[in-house]
Parts: C-alpha cells; sequence; structure tokens
C-alpha cells in the first residue's frame, strides 16, 4: 500500500527531469517502502518516459549467465523492438525486450548484452523518449566474476549510460546497507553516484497512515510504541485489530528470540565478536544510534543479520526498525 512518499516523489521527478547524469543508489532500512516507492514513481511519469525495471530478488543467481537471463525479456511481436516499446508497451516494462531470434546471441556474454542495452536505448533516445533503468536488489551480483567482478564490469555500463553518454536514468535499489557501505566506498563512482534514503515514516506520518486504517487513539500509540513507522508493519497491524496488543507482544517476543538465537550461535563461533557485539548492543540503552568510522567485525556481523542498519552517507549505525530497537535494549538491558 502506498502512503504519502510526495516528497521523496518530488525529488525523483527533479533527478529525471534533468540530463542523465548520476547513478540514483536508492537505499533504506528493510521494508521501508523503497521498491514500492520506485514503483509508484515509474507509474506516475508521463510518456515521455520508459521505464525497464530488473527485479534481482527472487531469482537464484550464481552465475553471470543467470544475471544475463533476467536483465532481458522475449519480443514476440512482429514489429521492430524499439517501434514496440515507443508505440506499443504501456507503464513498466519487465526485462528489456530482445526478438527470440537474436536472444541466445545477445546473453551469449556480457559484452554483447551490454552492447545491446547500448543500442536500444541510443534507439529509444532517438525517438525522443527517455529511458528510465531500475535494477532492484543489485547486491545480488556483488559476488558474480567474469575475468573479474561483474559488478565493476556494471557500474562501467552504468556510468557510460549516465555520465557519459547521457542515455537513461539509471536507479537501483537495495536493503543491504554492507553493500552501499562498499559502493560508497568505491573511488570509481566518486562524482558519478547519487546514494537516496528512503526511511521508515516518522512519528506524525505514521499515525495519519494509522487513521487512514482505521486505527484510534490507544490503538494508534501502541502500534507506534512497537513498530515506528515501519511500513511493513503498519499495514500488517491492520490484519490483528481484533488481537492487536498480543500480536504486537508476540512479534516483539519473536523478534527478541530470534536475536538470541543468533548471538548464541555466535557466542560459539567467535567468543571475540560476540563481545565486540554485546558492547555495541549496549550503546543503544540510551541511544537510537552511534556515530561510526569503520565498520568493524561486529557492526559488520550485526548488519548482516538486519539486526543494524548501516548509513554510510551519515556514518550512523541504527537499529533496523522500533521493533529491533525494544529487542535490543531487552537482552542486554
Amino acid at each position: 500500500m502506498f502512503y504519502d512518499r510526495e516528497k521523496e516523489l518530488a525529488l525523483l521527478r527533479t533527478f529525471v527531469e534533468s540530463e542523465p547524469n548520476t547513478i540514483f543508489f536508492i537505499y533504506g532500512p528493510i521494508n521501508s517502502g523503497k521498491t514500492t516507492l520506485l514503483m509508484e514513481f515509474s507509474r506516475r511519469l508521463s510518456e515521455d518516459f520508459v521505464p525497464f525495471y530488473i527485479n534481482l530478488r527472487w531469482h537464484a543467481i550464481s552465475s553471470p549467465s543467470d544475471f544475463l537471463n533476467i536483465l532481458f525479456s522475449i519480443h514476440r511481436g512482429k514489429k521492430d523492438v524499439v517501434k514496440a516499446i515507443v508505440e506499443d508497451l504501456p507503464g513498466i516494462i519487465h526485462g528489456i525486450p530482445v526478438p527470440k531470434a537474436l536472444l541466445r546471441e545477445v546473453i551469449g556474454n556480457h559484452e554483447n548484452a551490454f552492447s545491446y542495452i547500448i543500442e536500444t536505448l541510443k534507439k529509444i533516445r532517438k525517438s525522443g523518449k527517455i529511458p528510465i533503468l531500475i535494477l532492484d536488489e543489485l547486491q545480488k551480483v556483488e559476488d558474480l566474476k567474469i575475468n573479474g567482478p561483474l559488478l565493476y564490469e556494471l557500474f562501467n555500463l552504468l556510468v557510460g549510460l549516465t555520465k557519459e553518454l547521457h542515455l537513461a536514468h539509471v536507479f537501483t535499489i537495495t536493503s543491504d546497507s554492507l553493500f552501499i557501505e562498499k559502493v560508497y566506498s568505491e573511488a570509481m563512482l566518486h562524482g558519478r553516484a547519487e546514494f537516496f534514503l528512503v526511511d521508515d515514516f516518522d512519528e506524525d506520518t505514521a499515525r495519519e497512515f494509522l487513521e487512514e486504517l482505521g486505527f484510534k487513539g490507544e490503538e494508534i500509540e501502541l502500534v507506534i510504541r512497537h513498530f515506528g513507522g515501519k511500513p511493513s508493519y503498519l499495514t500488517l497491524a491492520s490484519l490483528h485489530k481484533d488481537n492487536l496488543e498480543e500480536w504486537c507482544r508476540g512479534e516483539l517476543d519473536t523478534r527478541e528470540n530470534w536475536i538470541k538465537f543468533k548471538l548464541n550461535d555466535l557466542k560459539r563461533e567467535n567468543g571475540i565478536i560476540y563481545r565486540e557485539v554485546i558492547r555495541i548492543l549496549k550503546s543503544f540503552m540510551d541511544s537510537e544510534f552511534i556515530k561510526i568510522e569503520d565498520v568493524s567485525p561486529g557492526i559488520r556481523w550485526l548488519v548482516k543479520q538486519n539486526i543494524l542498519f548501516l548509513d554510510p552517507k551519515k556514518g550512523i549505525l541504527r537499529p533496523q526498525g522500533r521493533l529491533e530497537l525494544l529487542a535490543i535494549r531487552r537482552i542486554v538491558g
């Protein structure tokens, strides 16, 4: 369910109204509504734009060929691909269309695939339309290699599409803040990338959203006390109005127990990192975030487990949401 992201939508519109020049990395805590925002943004675009959405989230990607297969979709019509894209395909296009006869050649290697993308986007621009490329959960290709990391080959392509050729606007989406930290530190992207935080709702917006869902007074405060402005939990709460307090307590108990299990596993595997992790968690007893200057092994473990969220742009570390903050304080309090 989409709700009140007008400020973010306005910023995204500003980005695409200028010449393509930058890769935009959309990041934020888990379940903060990043994909929902980009989908709503794409639906609201004028006919001057052609948005391509590549969803890596639900695919098993163990090789470069897996990734190339996901990038493209088969065009079965008789009309020229670009003409079909510009004239016939409405709204968001899932995958970059390729004629069936060319598919094997295009996905045969990454150079053919990337060349096809560039030539197709050039033709779309020549038609007067502006392509937008959205890559969701880009971190899933982080460990793939083609004579070196595939990710760097992909970054070179995306820099070419934006900074050098000005062919397309590029947005990538990720909830993996370790990946964003790595990208943020990447020298080859300095001056070529922008980082756009999509956070949970603030409390005022969360209250308004819950009112829209039919909640009142103490119900609203109960939900916010447990989940803050996490959009996914606010929406889920509407399914549990009849046993709201019991459900809220149950979600907190479940999250607390899950974190305890993970901590116990870590304690058995690596006592040194475990002790560091406990020290970090105790920092949140009287604060909702801490400033950091380095990603230590303990921080890396907590972020990888989606217990904490790392914002490299602001240099802060905080729980993924209100639920995690409450669970942490129960565990180390």
